[in-house]
């Protein structure tokens, strides 16, 4: 009987559970790795994302040969063709593959119809298992995030004192939202340059013609990411020593032409395997525990909050409900979705910038996409499953599991608040607190009915307005509510008319 083990882009480490279960006998255990084309195309997806998977993939098929593993490294228009060649080649009567973290592709896998044994060994790439968060949530009437993130504390004893938090606060949010107020001294990124095996996934995927359409979308190079484990060690050191310990006041903040500010850039990396969110989770808290003189709580509990926490459960929300989840909208929003999502075409500038850096590293931090362009579309109406399409198109760290919970539940609401207790919509005023966008943009952050005021502004009201009898059963709303109902008539009525008259001119 010969296993062999099929490895898939976004589980590349040593310690997959697929591997892990052939380690006694892997110099004799086949591993197959696929670049599946027409599996590319599904989405116009961001260049830079293709060449991340694909070189990390091709660096750890080279890892796995020089640890003894017989490696067949694949590019196809398909997976079955092959796979097929490689289970004859060797003779393979039990193909391993870890579980794979997005929905659709397990059932792309039992669809291929393969006539060997396909055993699907449990995913060990999260800090809680699937099982171990279904028997969290079983039984609980909503599935509350502090709930999750405290128990995650206790469990893994991370940042606690016996059974209390470190400081005597498990959240420290409210220290967490500096506005960029000032001049700011922002920390160096940590970039790499290609190597010879990168170069050849970027001209490959340059004169194909299957990613032309993509390229009037993204821009391929400069190719920053790093590709390896080693490299992605090396950047979360980096974060670590250069960045966490001022990381929380300005998490939220936005500045013009600042891709990074404090964030850790660790994401892409995670979502793909060259990072465990454990080992991310405690080699912080070892820094904090070593510096906690000098350093501030509300930094290292931001972080830890963002990969135990949201990470953690946004993966197993994504476990736990239906499959139809992604179909959900709550709001009936049916608008398309603007062109200048995909062009950063617009005169709205907080769009604009952000568009455009996503355009050039498939990046941006959860600020700017909660907040704007998230926000954007729930207020203007968007289709929710056109969003997250683009969302998982455009960005490096965008996969199924990650974008059917953070943009249809928390981003668009589209779930009625399975995940979060209010929708995340907000007028052109939190963007101007929180940024410096409004400072150079065409609209005026401060108007709503004017000829210039801010899409945000009369959107905002607009959505209001639009599902007041929907919004009136949801207890966080109704301060805001009330600040709807001051709103004369017909003013009302302008605002209305602007967000109406807006749909049509685009």
């Amino acid at each position: 009987m010969t296993i062999g083990v099929w490895v898939l882009g976004d589980q590349l480490w040593a310690g997959q559970s697929a591997l892990e279960s052939c380690l006694q006998q892997h110099q004799q255990t086949p591993v197959i790795f696929i670049e599946s084309l027409a599996h590319a195309g599904q989405l116009p997806y961001h260049l830079q994302k293709l060449v991340l998977v694909w070189s990390a993939m091709r660096h750890f098929a080279a890892e796995l040969r020089s640890l003894g593993f017989p490696v067949t490294y694949a590019q196809s228009q398909d997976f079955k063709t092959p796979l097929i060649e490689w289970i004859n080649s060797y003779q393979i009567s039990e193909l391993r593959v870890m579980t794979p973290t997005d929905r659709p592709f397990a059932t792309l896998i039992q669809k291929l119809n393969l006539t060997i044994q396909v055993t699907f060994t449990p995913n060990n790439r999260f800090i809680w298992s699937d099982q171990e968060f279904i028997d969290w949530a079983s039984g609980r009437k909503r599935l509350i995030m502090e709930d999750f993130y405290r128990q995650g504390r206790k469990r893994f004893n991370i940042l606690m004192s016996g059974n209390q938090p470190v400081g005597g606060r498990w959240n420290f949010d409210k220290q967490n939202r500096k506005p960029p107020k000032g001049k700011l001294t922002l920390p160096e990124t940590l970039w790499f340059e290609p190597d010879s095996i990168t170069q050849d996934v970027i001209n490959f995927i340059k004169q194909s013609e299957a990613f032309q359409d993509n390229q009037s979308y993204w821009q391929l190079e400069p190719f920053r990411w790093g590709v390896t484990r080693q490299q992605a060690l090396q950047v979360m050191k980096f974060f670590i020593e250069t960045r966490l310990s001022s990381f929380g006041p300005y998490q939220d903040a936005m500045v013009t032409g600042e891709q990074t500010m404090w964030h850790a850039m660790l994401s892409p990396y995670l979502n793909i395997g060259l990072l465990h969110p454990l080992e991310v989770v405690q080699a912080a808290q070892l820094a904090y525990l070593d510096n906690s003189s000098d350093w501030e709580l509300n930094s290292i509990e931001g972080f830890i909050r963002q990969v135990l926490g949201w990470r953690e459960y946004m993966h197993g929300v994504y476990v736990y409900l239906d499959d139809d989840y992604s179909e959900r909208n709550w709001f009936n929003h049916t608008h398309p979705l603007p062109a200048f999502y995909w062009t950063g075409d617009t005169q709205m500038n907080c769009l604009h910038q952000i568009l455009t850096q996503v355009k050039q590293i498939g990046y941006a931090h959860h600020i700017q996409r909660l907040m704007v362009l998230n926000n954007f579309a729930m207020i203007a109406g968007i289709s929710p499953q056109e969003l997250e399409d683009w969302f998982h198109a455009a960005f490096i760290d965008g996969y199924d599991w990650v974008m059917q919970t953070n943009v249809i539940g928390m981003g668009q609401f589209a779930d009625g608040g399975m995940i979060a207790s209010k929708p995340y919509a907000a007028s052109a005023n939190y963007i101007n607190n929180m940024s410096d966008y409004c400072k150079n943009c065409t609209y005026n952050p401060r108007e709503r009915t004017t000829e210039n005021a801010c899409p945000f502004n009369f959107f905002y009201w607009d959505f209001l307005a639009r599902h007041y009898d929907l919004l009136k059963e949801q207890p966080r709303m109704t301060q805001i509510l009330r600040n709807l109902e001051r709103i004369s008539f017909d003013e009302l009525q302008i605002i209305r008319s602007k967000a109406s008259d807006w749909h049509t001119t685009q």
